[in-house]
């Protein structure tokens, strides 16, 4: 589904759909290259097992953009029916070859992300950035060409400032959005740090965050070192982290405690799930 806003964007680089037929070429997959500038850098497997089976069973019904480079031919916009093409087995997609200057080209791949692609909020924010840089633009430009307010892109931007580990866990998604645009408006990365694993650890809401980020004896106090888990603990967690293939922690000792079994996806409860049934059989 394409954002809305978004003007043109990449179609103002795309004939007109009466002319499209008549400009589709089939070109073999091993003609065309990758965009080694591809602002996306995680491509969600299930998902594209689901576009290859489509694929598979309709073709590519969407052509790819690519210029063509020394008899070769580099993707613009498209890279991930590309990947999905070469999942499903096939020989040659559908192309349309255009004559882009370099800077035609970056912005025509970055705003086919934009539009197509569920970039997760940092992927995107560095793909704005990229945006800017590539094509010169001031944050006035580059709202008016994705249709975004100045202050939304402002925001969208100040998620780059974040610490690399806050900017992982809103990657991954343990963090919205939300609570990320909260945590760039505090000035100490400790802080940053500290409200960002009490939102992981107590599923705080937005809101909630807002408080706690509000009322700074609402950060979690040093808590004393814990004891070291008995050995046997030890390697039963390191051996339940491997199977399982989930974070593992052990709380307690041989007489008492608790296991705390961390999955941040589908699959990784899917995966449990699975070996569950394996137990049972």
């Amino acid at each position: 589904m394409k954002k809305k806003g978004l003007g043109r964007g990449l179609d103002a680089l795309l004939p007109e759909s009466n002319d499209l037929d008549n400009l589709v070429s089939m070109i073999p997959v091993t003609e065309i290259d990758r965009n080694p500038d591809q602002p996306r850098r995680d491509f969600d497997e299930t998902a594209l097992q689901a576009l290859a089976d489509s694929i598979r069973a309709a073709g590519v019904l969407q052509p790819l953009l690519v210029v063509e480079e020394n008899g070769r031919y580099r993707i613009v916009a498209g890279e991930r029916r590309f990947r999905a093409a070469r999942m499903a087995g096939l020989d040659a997609v559908p192309c349309i070859v255009r004559d882009l200057s370099a800077e035609e080209q970056m912005e025509a791949s970055l705003i086919e992300n934009l539009q197509r692609e569920d970039l997760n909020p940092i992927e995107e924010a560095a793909a704005v950035k990229q945006l800017m840089e590539a094509c010169h633009y001031t944050q006035e430009q580059a709202a008016k060409r994705l249709g975004k307010s100045r202050p939304a892109l402002a925001n969208l931007l100040r998620l780059l400032t974040l610490p690399q580990t806050v900017q992982n866990d809103v990657a991954a998604g343990r963090l919205t959005a939300g609570h990320a645009r909260v945590l760039a408006g505090l000035e100490e990365e400790r802080r940053q740090v500290a409200l960002a694993q009490m939102v992981i650890l107590e599923g705080l809401s937005v809101r909630e965050l807002e408080k706690a980020a509000a009322a700074p004896a609402a950060l979690p106090r040093p808590k004393p070192a814990p004891k070291p888990l008995p050995l046997e603990l030890q390697d039963m967690e390191n051996r339940m982290r491997e199977t399982f293939g989930l974070r593992t922690q052990f709380k307690g000792n041989r007489k008492r405690g608790k296991i705390i079994l961390q999955y941040y996806s589908e699959d990784e409860l899917e995966r449990l799930y699975q070996c569950l049934e394996k137990l049972e059989e």
